[in-house]
């Protein structure tokens, strides 16, 4: 007779992100992170803006510095908060956009 499978157990760092919590941590935040992901970028009042989702100079791309909402005009990608931003630049999923974000906010605990 074969051992009983052992019960899966969700770690951590697989467990799922709290968005709100950490969206909510990155606003303050937002500016020196679009200087870090787009950095040929400009803030103008209230936005941050470039000419795309790979930071190069221009002005479709626009960041709301204040809400966090953010438009690509050019490609038409758009969002609600500082984890949709990183998912859209870096090509990655959501939840993983959450998760590396928080990291980089040193925020600690289950988020």
């Amino acid at each position: 007779m074969a051992p009983a499978p052992k019960p899966f157990r969700i770690t951590p760092h697989l467990a799922s992100p709290d968005f709100k919590a950490i969206a909510r941590a990155a606003l303050p935040h937002l500016e020196a992170l679009c200087t870090r992901w787009l950095p040929q970028g400009r803030r103008v009042g209230r936005e941050w803006i470039c000419g795309n989702l790979r930071g190069e100079p221009g002005q479709s791309c626009r960041v709301n510095l204040i809400t966090g909402h953010w438009a690509d005009f050019g490609t038409g990608e758009a969002g609600g908060d500082a984890i949709a931003l990183a998912a859209a630049i870096h090509r990655i999923s959501q939840a993983e956009a959450a998760r590396r974000l928080a990291m980089m906010l040193g925020l600690e605990g289950p988020l």
